[in-house]
């Protein structure tokens, strides 16, 4: 939950299906974002071949604003996100944090992940920001260029 001009909002994360999948693609980024993170459509493509693909969509209360995707293979201690998304109506109400919050419980929650990676492009500061304030902590760029960040969950979630 994170509050707002004095009302609690609840944000939570949950499956996209059939009937919300057509939502998740029509949600957009700002201009100059568009270079951040692939498409929502190329990475709904992308978890039908993927078995390990966790894509979420990110509710406030019963508004869809965003949309993410992670991997947490059984035989790995580390989960992935590599997509994160708040729609561009939708940025700066604190939507990111609460979503960010809300997936590493769940990931938390999985019982075998140690520490959850994350990775967004170098130039892309308000992810940097994000990312840092919820404890990760950058790791080095990866063979694509992008930044690899790391956080490590708290022992008592990853038993």
């Amino acid at each position: 939950m994170t509050e707002r001009s004095g009302s609690s909002i609840e944000i939570r994360i949950a499956p996209v299906t059939p009937a919300n999948r057509t939502l998740v693609t029509a949600l957009q980024l700002a201009p100059q974002q568009m270079d951040f993170v692939a498409s929502n459509a190329d990475s709904l493509r992308e978890a039908r071949s993927d078995k390990d693909a966790r894509p979420r969509v990110i509710m406030a209360g019963d508004q869809l604003v965003g949309f993410l995707m992670y991997e947490a293979p059984r035989d790995d201690d580390e989960a992935r996100i590599y997509r994160f998304m708040i729609d561009r109506a939708w940025q700066g109400r604190g939507y990111g944090k609460a979503a960010l919050r809300e997936v590493l419980r769940e990931i938390g929650g999985l019982g075998h992940i140690r520490h959850v990676s994350i990775c967004y492009e170098p130039e892309n500061e308000a992810a940097r920001q994000l990312y840092r304030r919820a404890g990760f902590v950058e790791e080095g760029l990866d063979e694509d260029g992008e930044m690899i960040a790391d956080l490590a969950l708290p022992a008592s979630t990853s038993r």
